[in-house]
């Protein structure tokens, strides 16, 4: 289904954002759009949202399945607006998910069960929101993939990876069971990353209720929503493996000709599988088996 705009999904849309999960999928270019789709569609939401500009093509598979929504992900702070606003609407318990395009959520298990599945259990252990790391995937021959992208030769760095606590701004402390998270492309090759823009932690995955609200650090103003664990044991964390970032370090201008390759000894293919995630502990099966 088409709209004319978001405003026109907030309205008509409301049935969708009574249950979820929903995602809402951002596309900012025209890199592997359909892949990103479908990808979701096969993970098992009720229903796949693409919040596009309206010159980008969709196949005809994908557009009969998706929801799509004109919109510009480029002005400084729309997406996060553009997340509020949908939490606003939607009805207090809906699950919500967002993501841009060339990024693909994995949890624990999800070649055989559905995100669906795994929300509910999450749900049962009393958990309203689900850590998620941003894993960057890049292409491993730069040569052919120039780009930075490639499904079918896709890399990760399977070490490297690392926490420091989180201070609350206010008094200096340590926030309990928060944790920043920091690893990949973006970690080696920091120089060309803002500062803001680092840490590796998404709170992807969350229940809307009144009164909440994204902020630019993909933090929520709940702050149990940002914790990764409940006090009691572990619980569950997804991984959204995204080509976004080695994606634009190959597209600024700023960097493209310092990296000759994103390669280096701690790559290893990727094997699109949650087995391997789980091996190299970059998410968490909690109590979930």
């Amino acid at each position: 289904m088409m709209y004319s705009s978001l405003e026109d999904f907030l309205k008509q849309g409301k049935a969708l954002l009574a249950k979820g999960p929903v995602a809402l999928v951002f596309i900012e270019d025209e890199v592997e759009i359909a892949t990103t789709l479908r990808h979701h569609l096969q993970s098992g939401f009720k229903a796949v949202v693409a919040l596009m500009p309206d010159a980008f093509d969709l196949p005809q598979d994908v557009r009969s399945k998706v929801h799509r929504v004109p919109f510009d992900c480029g002005p400084e702070g729309a997406v996060t607006m553009a997340v509020n606003a949908v939490t606003a609407t939607a009805k207090p318990g809906c699950w919500l998910y967002y993501c841009y395009n060339a990024e693909y959520l994995f949890y624990p298990f999800c070649e055989t069960r559905s995100v669906g599945e795994m929300l509910a259990f999450h749900t049962e252990e009393r958990r309203d929101a689900m850590l998620s790391y941003v894993i960057d995937l890049y292409a491993g021959d730069l040569e052919t993939s120039p780009t930075a992208v490639s499904l079918e030769a896709a890399y990760l760095d399977k070490s490297g990876y690392y926490a420091q606590s989180r201070k609350d701004p206010e008094t200096g402390h340590p926030r309990e069971r928060q944790l920043d998270f920091f690893g990949g492309v973006r970690w080696r090759f920091e120089e060309h990353i803002p500062a803001t823009s680092r840490k590796i932690d998404r709170i992807s995955l969350f229940k809307a209720k009144p009164g909440l609200e994204l902020q630019p650090d993909h933090t929520f103003n709940d702050q149990e929503y940002n914790t990764y664990a409940c006090p009691w044991h572990h619980n569950l964390t997804a991984a959204v493996c995204s080509f976004r970032t080695a994606k634009a370090l190959k597209r600024n201008p700023g960097s493209t000709f310092d990296i000759e390759t994103f390669r280096w000894h701690n790559s290893a293919p990727f094997e699109w599988h949650s087995r391997q995630l789980l091996d190299l502990g970059l998410m968490e099966p909690g109590q979930w088996f």
